[in-house]
């Protein structure tokens, strides 16, 4: 069954938005590197990853109901961080950001009748819970560390032995 205009548009403005998560993360990962904070690189690199996989989902999606995806005009992101906590406060701003535009594409699905997509947006329904709890517990541990360097390396070393393979 082929997506409806109106959802096929605001599924193309999905896939444009992980994208544009992904390249967030691929710059968050920059400015954490030039902290010193490795690790934390990787993390955040993991993350562009997976936010790459998440508009392949949207697109394949969207090929397998006909309907051919458009990328949009993907921002450059403009973050200044100081601080990996810092790094990981846009983290979770952005996964929030993220979070309402999945809430609000679900809404329109069941508008528009599309049972269909139901399974695809579920799974991000359930997987935005996910990366904002994770990215919240991240930076409540930073917030804990403070400027206690030792305790911030602590934090940049569990995450540098994140496994990609489980993204």
């Amino acid at each position: 069954m082929k997506i409806n205009t109106k959802l096929e548009t605001e599924m193309n403005k999905q896939v444009t938005a992980e994208l544009e998560a992904a390249m967030t993360y691929l710059q968050l990962s920059y400015l954490l590197d030039s902290l010193g904070l490795t690790g934390m690189r990787d993390w955040m690199k993991a993350q562009s990853e997976e936010e790459l996989g998440h508009a392949q989902r949207f697109a394949d999606h969207m090929l397998a109901r006909d309907c051919v995806p458009a990328v949009g005009v993907i921002s450059a992101p403009d973050l200044k961080i100081n601080s990996a906590a810092d790094a990981f406060e846009a983290a979770l701003k952005h996964e929030q950001k993220v979070s309402g535009m999945i809430r609000d594409l679900t809404r329109l699905a069941a508008e528009e009748g599309d049972l269909d997509s139901r399974p695809l947006l579920d799974s991000f329904l359930a997987e935005q819970v996910e990366e904002e709890a994770t990215c919240k517990e991240i930076l409540d541990r930073l917030r804990l560390a403070g400027d206690d360097g030792s305790g911030v390396l602590r934090i940049d070393a569990e995450l540098g032995e994140r496994d990609s393979d489980t993204l």
